[in-house]
């Protein structure tokens, strides 16, 4: 299965970090370093780009559009489809970024090292957070896969210049 698949529709119990929860600024500082913007979405609004719909985030071209109600690891996750393509390749990306492992496996890694650079979040919560959501990851969980099994992640992001 496909790391990014939920297993299950969203988190029932709410217990996943939600970016009302951390508010926009830090994120959208975070997406400008790499020449992204986030755009917030009214609530209960659709959000565009959004592959999987309900409070998941949406990408299209340089912009990640996200709800308060969007899980923290949904917007790092769409952001970092962004981030792992090579800049002349995103304006052409609407909702979809990628359909290869290479870049699905980068992105996952990148999400969590991002969430680092976020007050409040750090990869710890993120990790726990994509376990609760249903990411399916090989050796059972986000961070064994992070810490045991994420080799080539971290080669594609290093092999670009990119933080891992």
């Amino acid at each position: 299965m496909h790391p990014d698949t939920p297993l299950s529709p969203g988190d029932p119990a709410g217990t996943v970090l939600r970016v009302g929860q951390i508010g926009f600024v830090a994120p959208a500082a975070l997406l400008g370093r790499f020449g992204l913007q986030l755009q917030r979405v009214a609530p209960g609004e659709p959000i565009p780009g959004s592959f999987w719909g309900d409070e998941e985030a949406g990408i299209i071209g340089n912009t990640v559009y996200a709800r308060d109600d969007t899980p923290v690891h949904s917007l790092l996750h769409e952001a970092g489809h962004l981030i792992v393509l090579p800049p002349e390749r995103r304006p052409d990306v609407h909702t979809d970024a990628t359909d290869s492992i290479e870049e699905e496996d980068a992105t996952c890694f990148l999400q969590i090292v991002l969430a680092d650079e976020l007050p409040g979040v750090g990869r710890a919560r993120l990790m726990a957070d994509m376990d609760a959501w249903g990411y399916s990851f090989r050796l059972g969980s986000a961070r064994a896969w992070f810490e045991q099994d994420a080799a080539n992640a971290r080669d594609f992001l290093q092999a670009r210049g990119l933080p891992h």
